[in-house]
């Protein structure tokens, strides 16, 4: 139990004392979260308020008679503020005994989920045969964020890449290169996933302008769909390109996935449409076979169909979707379907699941599904990120361009650092900010890629919190102490109010992951950590380590902090060195 948890347990059992006329509604009244500034306390219960009409009663008047019930050995403080705010302040032996309690625990007091879930996390999912760019960055780094929170708190989650690999365009690939590059769909010529991205817009522009070529594509597509072993042959040589371009940005990244593109599921399409008839949730339209749901309609105030089989008899996103949505709770046993992909994808998504439920395949009292939707990457123009030259962003060239400003950077300031430690530290500072950078800023919001804001050593941004990281550890080093040993003889003590404020804010890392993986929103580890960096800077600023009586306890404090700090960069996807 966390200590948000802790305190509102306290807060509810007064509430039932204090008014045992609503004990069995009490729950919907109990409000306490984290005070926002150290004059009032450490949490703030408002509850007073929220009783106020129910009790018909002025709220402080409410306040006083929960404060005349709300007792624990933990609590030193209990003020009653304004119109009835309860500010409630921790003793700091509590604060103590429990900073000794996570120091020996290797998770830092973070429980196991019980029972574990099955969760499913769908993200990153680039379209086959054509270079990731800076739009894929949010769903990569954000899904693995997410999957990296859920993991560590004990629950079992499959990372799902739903690559775009099945349709038309595979058809006039496979049409093109026949015709123009023949051994390359023989695996004679190898070939890479830039020249495989120049054929796909010329096929294109046939496909577009050539009555015969767009034929011989749409022949080829059924070959495909029908599993003709030539067919099949070439498509898993596409596909194997630019898997391999993907597997080196994911490499860079630190990123697993586990690939599960569209072609997986088109051996379900043709039944699920059948099944959907059968449970009589389609209607025709213009040809198309359609499920139309209440509440949904375009711009012009029609009814917006979920379109499941096009007139032509071909299958869609929508299709797919519904078929991944019933393997994932039927076969996967998902507790929670989890799909991170931009906010234009948020009605789309709506309608899945609804129509998942209507069909079905999801009870919701049994199984949650959640969009992640994110905002958009901007230049520093403030329009969509693109290039110099006005084309959309490769992504493995944003990650190298950070890497070599970061390189210039460390060359600036730390010129003594040897050429391999700049190479190693410049390559884990500019991954580590453009991640960090990202993760940030509250994902639905859209926000300004620069290469200098997010390689900045102060503020809010990766080369600070790595800063605070590399201090602590150098404390560590200069004092030569065997951390091991110390642990085993002697304790953290808080004698000054900076202890108190740094040992609080580690005390806090469960309170934050529960967060997190509640409302999906990894700013608020990001917010965390800088919370915790600007704790400790302010600890090693008022507090001195080495040489003082109180050396051994303040470096379990650094101890702490270290350990605390590496792991919720971890859980970001975030590397640390040891210098800088």
């Amino acid at each position: 139990m966390n200590l948000l948890q802790q305190v509102s347990t306290i807060c509810s059992q007064a509430l039932q004392d204090a008014f045992p006329e609503i004990k069995d509604t009490h729950a919907q009244f109990v409000e306490v979260s984290q005070s926002t500034q150290p004059q009032f306390g450490h949490y703030q219960c408002n509850s007073a308020m929220k009783l106020a009409k129910v009790l018909q009663k002025p709220p402080r008047v409410i306040a006083n008679e929960i404060v005349a019930k709300l007792q624990s050995p933990f609590i030193s403080k209990i003020e009653i503020a304004g119109p009835g705010f309860i500010n409630i302040t921790l003793d700091e032996k509590f604060l103590e005994k429990s900073s000794n309690q996570i120091l020996n625990d290797p998770r830092l007091g973070v429980n196991r989920t019980t029972p574990a879930q099955n969760i499913i996390i769908d993200f990153s999912s680039p379209n086959t045969a054509k270079e990731m760019h800076v739009g894929h960055l949010r769903s990569t780094i954000i899904g693995d964020c997410l999957a990296r929170v859920l993991e560590f708190q004990g629950n079992n989650v499959l990372r799902l890449n739903h690559i775009g690999d099945w349709g038309t365009a595979f058809g006039m690939l496979i049409a093109f290169l026949k015709r123009n590059h023949p051994n390359v769909l023989t695996g004679e010529e190898n070939t890479d996933l830039t020249h495989l991205v120049g054929w796909y817009k010329e096929s294109k522009a046939l496909f577009d302008n050539d009555p015969a070529f767009k034929l011989t594509s749409q022949q080829e597509v059924v070959k495909l769909q029908s599993g003709d072993a030539e067919a099949k042959k070439a498509w898993e040589i596409i596909c194997e390109i630019s898997r391999k371009a993907y597997q080196e940005i994911y490499d860079l990244l630190n990123i697993k996935l586990q690939e599960r593109g569209e072609s997986f599921y088109n051996p379900q399409l043709a039944g699920i449409v059948a099944e959907l008839e059968a449970k009589g949730l389609v209607e025709i339209s213009d040809g198309a076979k359609c499920i139309f749901l209440e509440g949904f309609k375009n711009r012009e105030g029609d009814a917006l169909p979920l379109m499941v089989q096009k007139s032509d008899g071909g299958f869609n996103y929508d299709t797919t979707d519904m078929a991944a949505i019933k393997q994932r709770v039927q076969e996967e046993k998902g507790d929670r379907l989890i799909y991170v992909t931009d906010a234009g994808q948020a009605t789309h998504f709506d309608m899945i699941f609804k129509a998942a439920e209507k069909a079905g395949y999801v009870d919701p009292s049994k199984v949650k599904t959640e969009h992640v939707p994110f905002g958009l990457v901007l230049g520093e123009d403030g329009k969509k990120f693109k290039t110099r030259s006005g084309t959309t962003e490769r992504l493995m060239d944003l990650l190298d361009n950070a890497i070599i400003e970061a390189e210039k950077i460390l060359r600036e300031k730390n010129p003594g650092l040897s050429e391999e430690e700049i190479k190693h530290i410049a390559h884990v500072l500019g991954i580590s900010a453009v991640k960090y950078a990202d993760l940030s800023c509250h994902r639905t919001s859209n926000y300004v890629f620069s290469y200098e804001r997010m390689l900045r050593f102060d503020g809010n941004t990766a080369a600070f919190l790595m800063y605070s990281y590399v201090r602590a550890e150098g404390i560590k080093r200069r004092t030569g102490a065997n951390i091991d040993e110390l642990k085993r003889a002697a304790t953290i003590t808080l004698t000054h109010p900076s202890e108190v404020t740094l040992a609080l804010h580690l005390l806090r890392f469960e309170e934050t992951l529960d967060s997190v993986s509640a409302d999906l929103l990894p700013n608020r580890l990001c917010d965390y950590l800088y919370g915790l960096a600007e704790n400790f800077n302010a600890f090693f600023r008022d507090c001195r380590v080495e040489g003082t009586p109180e050396e051994k306890s303040r470096l379990l404090l650094c101890e702490l902090f270290a350990t605390t700090m590496k792991l919720g960069l971890d859980l970001l996807g975030v590397e640390t060195v040891e210098k800088m």
